[in-house]
């Protein structure tokens, strides 16, 4: 992850530090719009997620001779995918990401659409951009975050976008609290996110219909704008509950019409929550007891049943607690430990979770706490 406040080549995303505008602009932002306030930049909280460190800096336009593939007359879609490690990409997704075939299914449409969409401006035939701004929805834990930023890099390879980074906010990164506020707010917030993706997450968030004096609709109209007059150099991925996310389009009719991809990402069952548990003790160097496994499973399937439960993210807090349990048991064991010792999960790791007595499961955050690691990926941790 690209540390917070830097692009994919290093430079600032604050155009003030980069000694962007004039000096009497650069003041006049760094006040804010109230002497007492403290400027948009400092107020935002949201995430800044590079591409990966194998990523090559710069857009991908100059990088990959897109030309190559085109000669006689004729064009080669493997020159292309293979020049920009589109494939790379797509293969993660298959191998990385566990279920979600009718996701994986649309991503690779998408990324089909963009490969053939390069190969006709190569060939000098009528090409216009594609809208590419998305509708993610599903519930928490679903891999909404790691799947558009998947779709960062494939923007990226193929010369979409510039820089190939992903922006994660909400509403509280774009709304103000007071007259004045929301617009500026916005706006920094899109300057951060030009040249990738601009991901917010519970979209629907934005319009309180019932609240008057709400600026939401304020953040509303100014990415309406954006999204039309920065096509060529934005992506915006809203994200949400279905039923919401519904209700937000239909009550924004212009902000629909402009989403051009709707992706719904499915729950997860309870075999497929298990794979995806193997997969997260796998990556981090553990591994199940025989008993331990069926322990786990156990969980799920009465995890499944309790509130708040957050599909892979909650897996990832289940794995987490057992290993916390394990370290904490092998700590007061007071005895030499083998490396098995070290690196097997025992039934009582997770046994001795509440979901098996009365006590409710408490899930640290929310939806809105979402990044990369959400999904179910081996990244996860």
């Amino acid at each position: 992850m690209s540390p917070r406040g830097l692009d994919t080549t290093g430079r600032s995303l604050d155009p003030q530090a980069d000694g962007g505008g004039s000096a009497g602009q650069s003041r006049e932002t760094s006040r804010g719009n109230d002497r007492g306030s403290p400027s948009v930049s400092e107020e935002f909280a949201g995430t800044v997620i590079g591409p990966d460190k194998g990523a090559k800096r710069g857009s991908a336009v100059d990088s990959v001779d897109f030309s190559e593939a085109v000669s006689d007359g004729k064009a080669d879609v493997q020159t292309v995918v293979r020049d920009s490690r589109v494939h790379e990409v797509l293969e993660e997704l298959d191998r990385d990401l566990i279920a979600l075939k009718p996701v994986k299914r649309r991503i690779r449409e998408i990324a089909a659409l963009l490969v053939i969409d390069r190969l006709r401006e190569e060939m000098g035939l009528s090409c216009q951009r594609p809208t590419l701004h998305m509708s993610f929805t599903g519930s928490p834990g679903t891999g909404k975050t790691t799947v558009a930023f998947r779709m960062a890099s494939i923007l990226h390879r193929l010369g979409y976008i510039e820089k190939g980074h992903l922006v994660s906010v909400t509403r509280d990164d774009l709304v103000g609290q007071y007259v004045g506020h929301t617009a500026p707010k916005t706006k920094d917030v899109v300057k951060r996110a030009l040249g990738g993706i601009l991901f917010i997450d519970e979209a629907y968030y934005l319009h309180r219909p019932e609240n008057e004096r709400d600026y939401g609709q304020e953040a509303i109209e100014v990415l309406l704008q954006v999204m039309e007059s920065e096509r060529q150099n934005l992506v915006v991925v809203m994200a949400g509950y279905k039923q919401p996310m519904e209700a937000f389009f239909q009550a924004n009719p212009g902000m629909g019409s402009r989403v051009a991809h709707h992706i719904e990402f499915p729950d997860y069952d309870a075999g497929e929550l298990m794979a995806i548990a193997r997969m997260m003790v796998e990556q981090q160097g553990y591994e199940f007891s025989e008993g331990a496994g069926g322990a786990f499973q156990d969980y799920i399937e009465r995890r499944l049943e309790r509130p708040r439960f957050a599909n892979g993210r909650s897996i990832r807090n289940a794995v987490e607690r057992a290993r916390m349990r394990q370290a904490t048991r092998l700590f007061d064991s007071g005895q030499t430990l083998t490396k098995n010792d070290l690196v097997t999960l025992q039934p009582d790791d997770v046994l001795q979770s509440s979901v098996f007595s009365d006590t409710d499961e408490q899930e640290p955050g929310g939806d809105s706490a979402l990044t990369p690691e959400a999904g179910a990926t081996r990244e996860a941790g």
